[in-house]
């Protein structure tokens, strides 16, 4: 049951963080745009492996600081604490999605591989300084230090698939042309409302964690 509520917190975290519009969402509007659906949805897939990647040297990475020192582990949960709070605030603060920002020229318009895709996928996500944060505050926070390793990876897993199934349906939505527009023009309200949920997500985790 223990495993049961970790992994639901966790995914109740990052369906949020996942939504939020930032470098990943951008590739995949433009990889709508450009090449189309089935270009985009690789992508995802590509980004969805990258994922897995983040995660597993983040439990790694944690298991080694648990054996040094409990200390430094509970100093990095109360970072992690912060920077969701500011992943919120920051996105509570941004501005909406401008589809105009996506130049498109006769050359990117020629077709593409889907392993290119998968690449493309892969390479913007595992570059992205953003998700080895982010992975490190969540899981520091969330998970049990004792939880074991595999079931760990089994949480990342799940969460590669969520990202994968999310980028899938926004592949398919945004090749809309109505569905896309309306989706930019509600953009500001969308940021806002994600931003003051991982916000919230923080200063809840922030008065757990004094509790204990």
């Amino acid at each position: 049951m223990q495993y049961v509520l970790e992994f639901l917190g966790l995914m109740a975290v990052f369906s949020i963080f996942i939504v939020v519009p930032g470098a990943d969402f951008a590739v995949i509007l433009r990889q709508s745009i450009v090449h189309g659906r089935r270009a985009a949805i690789m992508t995802g897939i590509g980004m969805g492996f990258s994922l897995l990647f983040h995660i597993s040297y983040t439990i790694l990475g944690l298991g080694l600081i648990v054996s040094q020192s409990l200390m430094l582990f509970a100093m990095i949960k109360w970072a992690g604490v912060a920077y969701l709070v500011y992943l919120g605030i920051k996105s509570f603060r941004a501005p909406g999605f401008n589809v105009a920002d996506i130049n498109v020229s006769e050359e990117d318009r020629k077709p593409i591989s889907a392993l290119r895709c998968l690449g493309m996928g892969f390479i913007t996500n595992a570059l992205n300084p953003k998700p080895v944060l982010f992975f490190l505050s969540l899981f520091s926070t969330l998970v049990h230090h004792d939880t074991p390793g595999l079931i760990q990876f089994s949480y990342g897993i799940g969460m590669a698939t969520a990202l994968v199934a999310w980028f899938a349906a926004v592949s398919t939505f945004f090749t809309v042309k109505a569905v896309r527009d309306r989706f930019i023009a509600s953009g500001k309200w969308f940021n806002r409302i994600t931003g003051a949920a991982l916000v919230g997500f923080g200063f809840r985790l922030a008065l757990a964690r004094a509790a204990d």
